[in-house]
């Protein structure tokens, strides 16, 4: 399928064709400021294929590219995904094209803008792991969530391993990592894999409030917040807050801060540029 810039327009669907595809594809959606990223997949459950990969990978680059100011990786269906169709997928070629924005962020070049994850029923393996590498995850009460290498005989390589460990501790994590067993979105709630709980037909509802939310701020601040963050995460607390007094000067020289200031004054909703 030849690329397809994306459309500016509300509303407007970016990669789609009129038939369905058998090995699927990524459909993406303007929302204002909102980019919708959609894995199209259902009659397999959305279950990946090299095909899905690249043009998710391409949805990540436009979007980082592009004008949008927050995104929402989804789905179609009542499924998030089953994960890799390994009936599907040539494992002599990585997963994700490199030189394209990295949907798990493990290779540059990586992303600086925000990802929510809205995740709902059947959440497996890549699955779980792209929704671990988003910024936060809404989640359906229907979730069923694993990570189901170890019963293939594989490992997560998609940084599923760190990031469970990082959020709920190595033996939270490990209790899952080393049975493949499924959890429930209570379960995951609890141990801090997800954010919110929500009902399944709410699940991209809720994502969208908190997305336009966040393109509501301002994108310097927004992005300066995320770097940091990342690096504390990376690099350590004292390399994050090295940093904190040159980046909070490159944002008190910027346009948004004032706008900020006088919004607060003229007790109006601030319009932020991104200068």
């Amino acid at each position: 399928m030849p690329k397809q810039k994306p459309d500016s327009q509300n509303g407007a669907k970016i990669g789609q064709s009129a038939d369905e595809n058998a090995l699927g594809r990524i459909v993406t959606r303007v929302e204002g400021d909102v980019l919708l990223i959609g894995i199209d997949r259902p009659r397999k459950l959305n279950g990946f294929t090299n095909k899905m990969l690249g043009e998710l990978s391409q949805a990540y680059t436009d979007y980082e590219n592009g004008p949008w100011r927050c995104a929402i990786l989804h789905s179609t269906g009542k499924h998030f995904t089953a994960g890799l169709d390994l009936q599907n997928i040539d494992r002599a070629v990585s997963l994700f094209p490199r030189g394209l924005v990295d949907p798990v962020s493990l290779h540059a070049p990586l992303r600086t803008k925000p990802v929510i994850a809205a995740v709902r029923g059947i959440t497996y393996t890549i699955g779980f792991e792209l929704a671990l590498a988003a910024d936060f995850i809404i989640c359906g009460s229907d979730a069923r969530i694993a990570q189901l290498e170890v019963k293939r005989g594989l490992m997560p390589t998609c940084g599923g391993t760190p990031r469970m460990i990082e959020r709920a501790g190595w033996g939270n994590a490990m209790r899952y990592l080393l049975t493949g067993d499924e959890m429930d979105a209570a379960t995951a709630l609890r141990l801090n894999f997800v954010q919110e709980v929500v009902d399944p037909e709410a699940v991209l509802d809720r994502a969208l409030v908190l997305a336009r939310r966040i393109a509501e701020q301002a994108p310097l601040a927004v992005k300066a917040t995320m770097l940091n963050g990342r690096k504390s995460l990376t690099e350590g607390f004292d390399a994050a807050t090295a940093e904190l007094d040159a980046e909070s000067g490159v944002l008190r020289g910027s346009d948004d801060v004032q706008e900020g200031l006088r919004s607060f004054i003229e007790k109006r909703k601030a319009r932020f540029t991104g200068k």
